[in-house]
């Protein structure tokens, strides 16, 4: 299976801008690929075009080198192949486990169904629960259950749109790898749309980042944190801070330092350099370069927000036992061991 793309865009009536903006990319065969940018940046909308459920302005979509919509083809939802896990698991509350999963299979004889069924339910690991109705599972339960209904009829794709926000935090983190695994041995291809960064670089084997509309970048997930490809990437995907610089022969001229670090831009380019918590470090000192104005205590460690002379905020992790306090000057300077990415202004 191979899904291709090319210059997806949809704009809604009454907005000003596109909700999808000239979109293109393609994903092959048992990858998961995962959307993730901020609330109304269109991966909803990009993932709706994909099923059928609304209709691109322009653009081809293509699926097994099949054209399922572009300007003279529409091919309705229920004939792309695709199955569609939702936020909310729309499972039927008047049917059984059993039930909800073979709802969708037709055509097969009893036994048939009967042994794709059983199957499906010992993959995701609720067989004990055939019996059962949606009232009585857990919410990881449903979302099980959700997703062997949408594998039961073998579809070429599998969208997921925001499967796990209706799970508290500590259920998220246990249901993902669940799903995760269960995907990979179902050998699904599939889209998982997110808004929640660490998610995203947990799921997917390669991220799609949206940003108002268009799609910023598209790579492994090791790519997307450490080589960003823009400003809102990093600050996004990075929770980067920034620090503005200066090009000069043996790095960038900081605040924080000296960034010794080979650089290709022209002395005097102004540019602002990625910063991550890790990336930097400070000392108590009276005649530093900025200020302690909080503290927030992570367990193993402690996160510091200080505020540069130049008003520019950074934060900076400390070990559980290094204690400052708010209002305490500080030298703060980089601590990174690695390039730093870096963004002309």
């Amino acid at each position: 299976m191979k899904l291709e793309i090319e210059q997806l865009s949809k704009r809604f009536t009454g907005n000003q801008y596109p909700a999808v903006d000239n979109i293109t990319f393609s994903m092959q065969t048992h990858e998961i690929l995962c959307f993730v940018g901020p609330s109304g940046c269109g991966k909803t909308t990009t993932l709706r075009l994909i099923a059928g459920l609304e209709r691109p302005d322009q653009g081809i979509i293509r699926l097994d080198q099949r054209i399922i919509s572009d300007m003279h083809t529409f091919v309705p939802p229920e004939k792309r192949n695709i199955g569609m896990v939702f936020q909310d698991h729309a499972l039927f509350p008047h049917l059984s486990v059993f039930d909800n999963v073979a709802f969708g299979l037709q055509g097969l004889r009893k036994a048939e169904k009967k042994d794709r069924v059983s199957g499906l339910l010992e993959l995701v690991g609720v067989e004990a629960l055939a019996k059962r109705f949606p009232h009585v599972l857990s919410g990881g339960e449903r979302q099980r259950v959700a997703l062997a209904r949408a594998l039961a009829p073998e579809p070429a794709l599998l969208l997921m749109d925001e499967p796990f926000s209706s799970l508290d935090a500590h259920l998220r983190l246990e249901v993902r790898e669940q799903i995760r695994n269960i995907l990979k041995a179902s050998q699904s291809t599939v889209i998982f749309v997110t808004h929640d960064q660490e998610e995203a670089l947990f799921m997917g084997d390669r991220l799609a980042v949206f940003n108002q509309g268009k799609l910023e970048q598209i790579g492994l997930p090791e790519t997307i944190f450490h080589d960003s490809g823009s400003r809102f990437v990093a600050a996004f995907m990075g929770d980067s801070d920034f620090v503005r610089g200066t090009s000069v022969p043996a790095g960038f001229h900081t605040e924080l330092g000296l960034l010794e670090q080979q650089n290709d831009y022209s002395p005097g380019t102004a540019v602002e350099i990625a910063i991550r918590a890790d990336d930097i470090d400070f000392q108590l000192n009276q005649q530093g370069n900025g200020k302690i104005i909080n503290r927030f205590f992570r367990g193993a460690f402690n996160f510091y927000r200080v505020e540069l002379d130049s008003g520019a905020i950074v934060h900076v992790f400390k070990l559980h036992t290094e204690i400052y306090q708010p209002g305490e000057r500080v030298l703060t300077y980089f601590n990174a061991g690695h390039p730093l990415k870096i963004f002309t202004l």
